[in-house]
């Protein structure tokens, strides 16, 4: 029987991860799949090793530094002298990923990369890393191909993921008489991300920037959504009893379709977005040692995969400085208030969904590590 071990390092890489599951199952049922994710993954069928938790962590602590080297240290352990799977399969995080693909070449483990880190944003340096390690990239977006392929470096491109996963557009009445809005008003959502130390930096941002908006355009009404792998209190804290924001969890794609502005932590969010053509900005801030770092190894100037996709600035990207609720607040405006410039704006994320190829990516790289396994 043949073996698989899949690594995801958070809530969406495990999403992607589940629906490659179960194109291979569907596939071929008898291949058996280990791996390191959440509980969505170990529905699908996979035993887990470890659930992820412990690694969606942003920024840089002693503590998260021991987690992974811990975890890294017990993963290579296990596959090396126990599981001795045929192919390992690294999805997205790829500080942690990169690291373990150095162990797993020098032990001869055939690797195979889905939805690779974007050196082509930042940190083009970890191509090498790549070259030197992964057997074969799946990639997620069609001018990675001629990069990956310049170096040298086996590539697949499988299309994007969220092209055939991402669900029709949500009934708006009926969403709006599930979660208690007004139909009358405008719908502002405000996605702050979905780590803590984005919602240290953003959520009381955006609360102000709702809360001026919300002031001056009595029209206006505002839902923060919740992400699935935080709690409670972690809003909690911020809105301080603020019963004028409702929030809702689980339902992201279903609120985005239904807005008429978005404001959105830098993310996959903003091309989900696109694909519903909803205007929306972008913005976004932390400490300002990691921007300084982050501009030292930026490869390009833009953050938000629509603006990066169209190679052009279609989203309003307000970052670090920019990132105010005065800045925030006059580009929601312009965005809800004015006609032209909002239909010219929809116009153009209604092109952003065309630049992608119409494959079921999953199924796509499911079916290039069955062809791997059975070669």
């Amino acid at each position: 029987m043949k073996k698989i071990f899949i690594i995801t390092g958070e809530y969406s890489g495990s999403m992607h991860a589940q629906r490659v599951v179960e194109c291979i199952k569907n596939m071929n049922p008898d291949i058996e799949i280990e791996g390191i994710g959440d509980d969505n993954l170990a529905k699908s069928g996979v035993k887990l090793f470890a659930n992820h938790s412990k690694m969606s962590a942003m920024g840089i602590s002693p503590k998260i530094i021991f987690d992974h080297i811990m975890l890294g240290k017990r993963v290579v352990d296990y596959l090396t002298k126990e599981y001795k799977p045929d192919l390992v399969l690294l999805i997205d995080y790829g500080a942690f990923n990169l690291n373990i693909s150095k162990f797993l070449k020098k032990h001869n483990i055939k690797t195979f990369y889905y939805i690779p880190p974007q050196v082509w944003a930042s940190r083009k340096w970890r191509i090498n890393v790549i070259k030197k390690n992964i057997d074969k990239v799946l990639c997620i977006f069609p001018f990675e191909v001629e990069l990956y392929k310049s170096y040298g470096i086996d590539v697949h491109y499988c299309g994007h993921p969220l092209v055939k996963q991402l669900p029709e557009k949500a009934n708006r009445d009926e969403f709006f008489e599930k979660h208690g809005l007004d139909k009358t008003k405008k719908l502002v959502s405000v996605f702050p991300g979905s780590r803590v130390l984005e919602l240290k930096y953003l959520m009381q941002l955006f609360i102000k920037s709702a809360k001026i908006l919300q002031k001056k355009h009595p029209d206006l009404q505002f839902v923060i959504s919740h992400a699935p792998n935080l709690k409670e209190e972690d809003y909690n804290k911020y809105l301080k009893g603020d019963t004028s924001f409702k929030i809702i969890k689980g339902e992201n794609q279903a609120l985005l379709s239904v807005s008429d502005a978005l404001i959105l932590a830098s993310g996959t969010v903003a091309l989900e977005a696109s694909f519903y053509q909803v205007p929306m900005i972008i913005s976004y801030r932390g400490p300002w040692i990691l921007y300084l770092i982050y501009l030292m190894v930026r490869c390009i100037k833009m953050v938000s995969l629509p603006n990066i996709i169209m190679n052009k600035f279609i989203v309003p990207e307000l970052i670090q400085a920019k990132a105010n609720t005065k800045c925030i607040s006059s580009e929601i405006e312009k965005i809800l208030y004015d006609k032209d410039y909002r239909q010219e704006y929809i116009n153009q994320l209604g092109e952003v969904k065309s630049k992608l190829s119409n494959k079921y990516s999953a199924q796509e790289a499911a079916k290039i590590i069955i062809d791997e396994l059975i070669a």
